[in-house]
Parts: C-alpha cells; sequence; structure tokens
C-alpha cells in the first residue's frame, strides 16, 4: 500500500475516479478470492499469502486517494462535509460489524469461507461504485504528460499549504507512537494487569462507539477555522495512552478511548472536506495521496521500536512516553500561523447550519 500510493493518487487524478475505484475492489476482490482458495485447498506457502496480501494492499492505494478525490465530484460543495460524516457513519459501523462478526465467521463457517465472503463483498462494492454516473464535466481526461510530472505538480499543492504539511507531518509522529501504544503496549498491558483480552476488546469498542457517536457531532459542527479545531482535538487522543501508563482503572480507560474516538471522527471529517474545498480538483487526489503517505510511513517503526521499548523502561512508563508525545506533536502543529488562521470561505461558512 504505501509502495503503490502515490501512483494510486496519479491514477485518480488522470482516470474517472468511480472507475479507478471499481478497478480497487476488483483487485481487493481477486486477492481474498485467492486467500480464501489457499486456505480451502490447504495449499498455503508463505509467498503466495504474501503476494496475494501485496495485491490488497495495491488495491487500497488504489481505491482511498480515488475516494477522497470523489466526493467533490457527486456532492454540491455546501454539503462536503455533511456527505464526509455520513461516509464516516457507513465506515465506524460496518467497522464495528465487521469485528463482531469475523470472529464468527471464521468459527461457524471456516478462514477460507470467510475470506471467500470478503472476497464476493469487494466485488459487490465495485458494482455499486459502478453504478455511478458522473456528468462528462465532473470526468477527469487523461493528462499527457509523465508519472513523474504529475507527482512533482502533487507535491508542488502540497507543500504549498503549510496547514496541509504542517498536520501531515504531525500525524507521522503521531500515529508512529499511537501504533507503538495501541497495537503493542496496551494489549501487553491489558494481559498483564486489566484481565486480558476481554479488556482490551472493550478498550477497542469505546473507540468505535466514540467514532459512530462523532458522526453527530460533525452533521452541525461548522468551525470557521476548521484546521484549528481538528489540531485541538488531536490532543485528547492522548488519553488512553497516559491513563494506561498512569494504572487507571479499566472504565476509565474506556471512556479515553471513546473520547478518542470521538476526536478522531470530527478530526477526518473536518480534514478531509477542507481538502476537498482548498485542493483543486485536478490536484485533490494526489495530494490526498502524499497525506496518507506521509501520515502512515513511519507507523511501522512504532510497533517495531515498542517492544524493545516495554522491556528497557517497562510497558507503562514506555505508554506515559507515547501520550506526551501525541500531545507535544500536537502543541507543535498548532504553533504554526497556517494551522490557525485558516479560514473556512464566507459563501460556506453562510451556507452551514451552524458555526463554532
Amino acid at each position: 500500500m504505501v509502495a503503490f500510493m502515490l501512483v494510486g493518487g496519479v491514477l485518480a487524478d488522470r482516470l474517472p475516479r468511480h472507475r479507478v475505484m471499481t478497478a480497487g475492489e476488483a483487485l481487493n476482490a481477486v486477492a481474498y478470492a485467492a486467500l480464501s482458495a489457499m486456505l480451502l485447498t490447504g495449499w498455503t506457502p508463505l509467498p503466495a499469502l504474501v503476494a496475494a496480501s501485496g495485491l490488497s494492499g495495491v488495491a487500497s492505494a488504489v481505491l482511498f486517494p480515488a475516494l477522497t478525490g470523489i466526493v467533490p465530484d457527486v456532492v454540491p460543495s455546501e454539503r462536503l462535509q455533511t456527505a464526509n460524516a455520513l461516509l464516516g457513519l457507513g465506515t465506524n459501523v460496518s467497522r464495528v460489524a465487521g469485528l463482531v462478526l469475523s470472529g464468527a465467521a471464521v468459527v461457524l463457517l471456516g478462514g477460507g469461507v470467510a475470506l471467500a465472503v470478503s472476497g464476493a463483498m469487494f466485488a459487490c462494492a465495485g458494482c455499486l461504485i459502478l453504478m455511478l454516473r458522473l456528468t462528462p464535466a465532473e470526468r477527469r481526461a487523461a493528462r499527457s504528460h509523465s508519472v513523474l510530472a504529475d507527482l512533482r505538480i502533487g507535491w508542488r499543492e502540497f507543500v504549498s499549504r503549510q496547514w496541509l504539511w504542517v498536520v501531515v507531518a504531525q500525524f507521522s509522529i503521531l500515529v508512529m507512537a499511537l501504533q507503538a501504544a495501541h497495537g503493542v503496549l496496551g494489549p501487553l498491558i491489558a494481559k498483564e494487569s486489566l484481565g486480558g483480552a476481554a479488556a482490551w476488546s472493550a478498550v477497542l469498542a469505546g473507540e468505535a462507539v466514540g467514532m459512530i457517536a462523532g458522526v453527530v457531532v460533525t452533521l452541525r459542527l461548522r468551525p470557521r477555522r476548521p484546521i484549528l479545531v481538528a489540531t485541538l482535538l488531536t490532543l485528547p487522543t492522548a488519553l488512553p495512552s497516559l491513563l494506561l501508563g498512569a494504572a487507571a482503572p479499566l472504565w476509565s480507560v474506556v471512556l479515553g478511548a471513546m473520547v478518542m474516538g470521538v476526536s478522531f471522527d470530527i478530526f477526518g471529517v473536518l480534514w478531509n472536506t477542507t481538502m476537498q474545498r482548498e485542493v483543486p480538483p485536478e490536484a485533490l487526489s494526489r495530494v490526498s495521496s502524499y497525506d496518507a503517505l506521509g501520515s502512515l510511513m513511519l507507523g511501522p517503526i512504532g510497533l517495531m521500536v515498542a517492544g524493545p521499548l516495554a522491556v528497557v523502561t517497562g510497558p507503562r512508563p514506555a505508554l506515559t512516553a507515547c501520550g506526551v508525545i501525541v500531545v507535544l506533536v500536537s502543541l507543535a502543529a498548532l504553533a504554526a500561523p497556517g494551522v490557525r488562521n485558516l479560514r473556512v470561505p464566507e459563501e460556506a461558512a453562510d451556507a452551514a447550519p451552524s458555526n463554532a
């Protein structure tokens, strides 16, 4: 996914985005069908499993930049935030349903059948996207220059907006810290002192409920300075790490995870809406791919260093350090004038149901 993310952005800006999304869903369907076939037949060599997983990663790299870019193609500008909130609602509800149903599907049907069902769902998703009928004016004509030239143009659009590259740099470090905390250190604490998998499941459920509840807020919240509000909301995402580091009771950690879920949901809606308003449509998917690449590229480092850090300092001090990193990098992002001062255009603000 990381390797092909920028290429996915170029494709989504060159070609009709709903076609690019359909291709991404088709690749996912093929990848999951292959994984299913391997499990059902018992032929599961590691290189074949890696190849199928890699194909799914390429599919995600193709799909997500196009998804960000297609929203302004199908929704009037004054309804962008509502559309992103509804997309978030569908995503979060589906994520919770997937977590609940996947275990039951594996137990009742087996892993191979469960993966086959997933592949069929990707195929259905591709058919739904294929039903979109964009007007000719909204379609993207193919570019005559090279992929590298397209990437350079997208990079110029990206770095020319201080609020954009500052928050992406913030998230590269924030995601690294949260990956360490929630991918390794939190489950370790849950296993050692909170009751095991059930306790960590409660924390994840709290985050998921918070993300669903955040949609209710984003349907009404219309801040004049959306990136300032979004960046302020990254501060509470440190709560679960700090609470776990302080040996707080489980119920407080679950509440902290709910707050984190609400904060991340509101951030995501405000962030995507602002990008869709501020970035030219013909470069939106490329800028989105730089956003995704920059935000996610340090995450694996967090997973790699979490274990050794826990051995050296203990898991609770390591979790506290992760929370402090999140707070410090968020405060650093707030120091940038572009983050604090970007305002919604007056016509967009006037069309909103309320202002904050």
